[in-house]
């Protein structure tokens, strides 16, 4: 991973990271996956597109999900997006539920994220690969050290971003989190095996609320 497609501002802020062993050992594990046949999500070249679209100095909120998802054409290295052609899946049609119902956004015909993260929308996952059809079978292969640095790294150098924790695993993150200069949402999590506990938040709207308060420029939540 010696060629990691990253933003100029995001590849400053972790520089130290990519030097670390478990990093070292993250590539590795990675070659040797590849190597051994195994088919990883999403391809390589998007690994890091949250890191290349949405740059460090621009993030004003960060939605956190855990891992990409593990069926052939669906992750895209954002968080809960797919490509355009791929049938929306299910927790993100909870995402545009919930979003109808707190901004009005209607939902669009695509599942794709990309807009959101141009505004500065950082959709980062935990993990940022996954193999085919293995739910969770990165976990431990230390992306979570890498974007746990990401998640501090917003919080110490910057102020007044929105982080929106939603399901157990993300609200775990909010140790990361310096809550007294950034604001922090938690909600159950939009899958629907949560049974609609998820409904009801606004995150978007307060989100938007606060940013506004902050001076900042809201997210236009209208997806095209």
């Amino acid at each position: 991973m010696s060629d990691v497609k990253m933003e100029a501002s995001w590849k400053e802020a972790l520089q130290e990271e990519f030097k670390k062993p478990y990093f070292q050992k993250l590539a590795a594990f990675l070659k040797a996956e590849k190597g051994a046949g195994k088919k990883i999500y999403p391809p390589g070249s998007q690994i890091f597109n949250a890191f290349d679209t949405t740059p460090f100095d621009k993030v004003k909120v960060v939605i956190l999900g855990q891992d990409p998802y593990h069926n052939p054409e669906e992750a895209m290295g954002l968080s809960f997006s797919v490509p355009k052609g791929v049938r929306v899946p299910p927790s993100l049609k909870n995402i545009y539920k919930e979003l109808y119902e707190d901004v009005k956004a209607n939902p669009p015909q695509h599942g794709d994220l990309t807009e959101w993260a141009h505004q500065g929308v950082f959709l980062l996952n935990a993990m940022l690969t996954v193999e085919h059809k293995k739910a969770g079978s990165h976990k431990k292969s230390g992306w979570q050290d890498f974007t746990n640095a990401a998640i501090q790294k917003l919080s110490e150098q910057r102020e007044g971003i929105v982080f929106m924790l939603w399901g157990n695993f993300a609200k775990e993150k909010e140790e990361l989190i310096d809550n007294s200069k950034h604001l922090v949402l938690k909600a159950a999590h939009p899958s629907p095996l949560a049974r609609g506990a998820y409904f009801g938040s606004k995150h978007f709207s307060k989100a938007n609320a606060y940013l506004k308060e902050n001076g900042k420029e809201p997210i236009n939540w209208q997806l095209t």
